[in-house]
């Protein structure tokens, strides 16, 4: 980690740091092990008077913030007298000063409001007066302290008021002027995922020398934790899902003859178990008519902006107007299809308006990433269509949309996760009876006339349900079902969206693989 000079000039590296290098890795390592009980903690897989060896989990928490605190200090201590040689700039930057005098404005302004029972005339000043302070030491001491010392300050704090049963399993906190309260298994475990990502950042930073290396690295090391916890937050939630719903959804089940009657049975007094086979034809069918309806206005309207339509107030107006489409919440949507087209269309709940109004929520998504997608199609290839004699269509067909697929079905996979969970739209305009017995048949409900429009379906003109207004139901409202029911609906409508994933993400593998040859 650290440089010396020879007589000769030549730059020499010093390698023989390996007893430093160690020293900082012991809190990253704690760091990594904290930021994991803590979401444990929340989860309830364990709790905090759980044991390990004998010791309880709170217990392991605060000593692994005191060793945490101890050796953050000792390094800064040490790298200050030159007994471990680093590269530290003069200050640690005004952002980190301004972040450790955030935590104390917090942690100052919350003793002094709620455990003193203070107004803001004295809470205020004093977390203000804090965070100045706190600011002012970070940003006047040199790097190697400004980095250590607020965070073994931190993990001091949390480590003490833990330890010391300050805070304990039994501790309530209600802060005045709140209705909640915070109970001291939460507040351990925030303690250790906070104090994880300031431990794991000044550890990197020290194990690296400090400098703009060390900052790069803490940086990149904080990165990289918050995609794995993003991750790992993915994963537990689906397997909190599978946990609560995976009992209700083998209920009955059978391997042959295969069945599986909560998945393949409706709801009603002639099954003897009722199942959600209705709700799941209902979303596969609302999803399916969003996408036949959205993604080609999408892509037609993403190829006439790129490929056609002069680039200026126009576009910009629309490129706009469609992000603004696309944030919307999803109830005004469900306002207008209540308001505009259930009056227009049989006046009364149906499938076709469903799918209408999600369709609607899809179009602008997929409009965006299909010009991004056409945009970043290389000159090039529209330069050699041209050149060979070929029309600007027969490129655009031949050529750019080919090439654009693969972004084009990035936005359509995006979409349908969120159209297919989507409850407030099909709650005013889709549904009149939540459980039915029976699932809606609408490949077998088209029929001819002797008139316009010629072609009739019955069925996209009929109200139907879906997973999500089913779940809605159980959970929200408490309508027809017991929770389990509504735990093992989730489960099948988080497996239903990933086979959507899974459909779009196949679909777009094969098509970059056909760009390829």
């Amino acid at each position: 980690m650290s440089e010396s000079y020879g007589a000769t000039g030549e730059q020499n590296i010093v390698t023989d740091t390996t007893a430093a290098d160690r020293l900082a890795v012991i809190p990253v390592v704690f760091g990594a092990l904290a930021f994991i009980a803590g979401w444990a903690i929340l989860f309830r897989w364990v709790t905090v008077t759980d044991t390990l060896g004998g010791i309880e989990y709170a217990t392991l928490i605060a000593g692994g913030h005191l060793v945490a605190a101890a050796v953050l200090l000792a390094i800064g201590a040490l790298s200050a007298i030159d007994v471990i040689d680093n590269n530290p700039d003069d200050a640690v930057g005004v952002v980190t000063a301004g972040i450790y005098g955030a935590f104390a404005f917090i942690a100052v302004g919350l003793t002094v409001s709620q455990t003193l029972s203070m107004t803001a005339l004295a809470w205020f000043p004093a977390g203000l007066l804090a965070a100045v302070v706190v600011s002012a030491v970070a940003l006047f001491l040199p790097e190697d302290l400004g980095v250590t010392l607020p965070v073994a300050a931190f993990e001091a704090l949390a480590g003490l008021v833990v330890f010391t049963g300050v805070i304990g399993p039994q501790w309530v906190w209600s802060p005045e002027g709140f209705s909640a309260s915070f109970i001291g298994p939460i507040a351990i475990a925030t303690f250790a995922m906070v104090g994880s990502l300031l431990t794991v950042w000044a550890g990197t930073n020290a194990y690296r020398g400090f400098g703009a290396r060390g900052r790069e690295s803490g940086a990149y090391t904080l990165i990289a934790v918050y995609a794995v916890a993003l991750l790992g937050v993915l994963a537990l939630l689906i397997i909190f899902v599978v946990q609560k719903g995976m009992g209700k959804v083998l209920e009955g089940a059978q391997l042959w003859p295969f069945k599986l009657p909560f998945v393949l049975n409706g709801y009603g007094l002639e099954y003897d178990v009722n199942g959600i086979f209705p709700a799941i034809v209902g979303t596969v069918w609302l999803v399916v008519g969003a996408c036949v309806f959205a993604v080609p206005l999408a892509v037609g309207a993403a190829v006439f902006l790129t490929e056609y339509a002069e680039q200026g107030r126009f576009t910009r107006v629309v490129e706009t107007a469609t992000n603004g489409l696309w944030s919307t919440p999803s109830i005004v949507y469900g306002l207008f299809a209540f308001a505009f087209l259930l009056p227009r269309i049989e006046n009364q709940e149906t499938l076709l308006t469903g799918q209408l109004v999600l369709g609607f929520m899809l179009m602008p998504l997929v409009l965006i990433t299909s010009r991004e997608a056409l945009q970043n199609v290389p000159d090039e290839y529209r330069d050699a269509s041209a050149a060979l004699g070929v029309s600007k269509w027969q490129t655009i067909r031949s050529v750019v949309l080919p090439a654009a697929i693969p972004g084009v079905l990035t936005g359509v996979i995006l979409g349908v996760g969120r159209i297919a969970g989507e409850t407030a739209p099909i709650l005013l305009v889709l549904v009149r009876e939540p459980f039915p017995a029976v699932a809606t048949n609408v490949l077998g409900s088209f029929h001819f006339t002797a008139s316009a429009p010629f072609v009739v379906n019955d069925a996209l003109l009929s109200s139907t349900t879906a997973l999500p207004y089913q779940l809605f139901a159980v959970i929200t409202a408490g309508v027809g079902a017991s929770q389990e029911f509504g735990w093992g609906t989730a489960l099948v409508l988080l497996l239903v969206v990933m086979f959507f994933y899974t459909i779009g993400i196949t679909t777009r593998i094969y098509f970059r693989k056909k760009l390829r040859q």
